[in-house]
């Protein structure tokens, strides 16, 4: 599979260059696509995606959920399969990955770790055997990551609002830190260059359930990303997440 890399300077993104030289999952490079990079042909190299009209099968966006639109809109015009690996995504954002799915298949995941979809399935197991238990999530990750939460903690919490349809989002602590019921505390801790972490607490007071994660290296997410690349090649339009890939 030809894959159009944005997002290509990136630590991601330099991650999936790499394992589409050495053809991991069968991946090869069609264009590494970033404003940084100047425009070489020879080399593979883009600043602008939409300077980029050789073959494709499909594009993997590890930029900045800003460009979800853009990337949007290019994959639709191209009738390309877009795997959108960006997070922090605003409302309007989440509405335009929507209707682009109507259009094209769109593969979009907070995380591409395959072990935390894993993770998600066993939380929300957990929480549909415990009902009445509180729930606390905590994530860990480098001190220059932008959103808090991180979107994987925000996905965990999703997957518990599943069997807990009426639960709160309470993100952080402070001044009275009484619980009330059905309340899924988030809590963000920024430190050095850690790579992300993720643990959840499920206490009903007589014991206590706690499922954890840790990415201990970046390049799990890259051949995350490859992998739902990938699975959504050949797909009908429509949006698609690790929980349809893992099926």
């Amino acid at each position: 599979m030809k894959v159009i890399i944005h997002g290509a300077r990136g630590k991601n993104g330099q991650n999936l260059m790499k394992l589409c030289n050495e053809g991991f999952a069968g991946a090869e490079l069609a264009a590494a696509v970033s404003r940084s990079l100047v425009l070489d042909s020879a080399a593979g190299t883009w600043p602008l995606l939409t300077d980029y009209v050789g073959d494709a099968d499909v594009v993997i966006d590890f930029s900045n959920h800003e460009a979800t639109a853009d990337v949007l809109a290019y994959c639709t015009a191209r009738h390309l399969p877009a795997v959108i690996a960006t997070t922090g995504h605003t409302d309007a954002e989440k509405t335009r990955i929507r209707q682009a799915s109507k259009h094209i298949p769109v593969f979009l995941s907070y995380n591409m770790s395959v072990g935390v979809a894993v993770v998600a399935e066993l939380v929300k197991q957990a929480a549909a055997a415990f009902p009445d238990a509180d729930i606390e999530i905590i994530e860990k990750h480098h001190n220059q990551k932008l959103d808090v939460p991180s979107g994987t903690a925000l996905m965990l919490a999703d997957r518990i609002s599943e069997v807990r349809p009426d639960a709160k989002y309470v993100i952080g602590r402070h001044k009275n830190g009484k619980r009330k019921p059905k309340e899924i505390g988030i809590h963000s801790l920024r430190l050095g260059s850690e790579t992300g972490t993720h643990e959840v607490i499920i206490s009903t007071g007589a014991e206590t359930i706690t499922i954890r994660h840790e990415a201990e290296n970046r390049v799990l997410f890259a051949e995350g990303a490859l992998k739902a690349a990938a699975f959504i090649i050949g797909k009908p339009a429509g949006l698609y997440g690790m929980s349809e890939m893992m099926q």
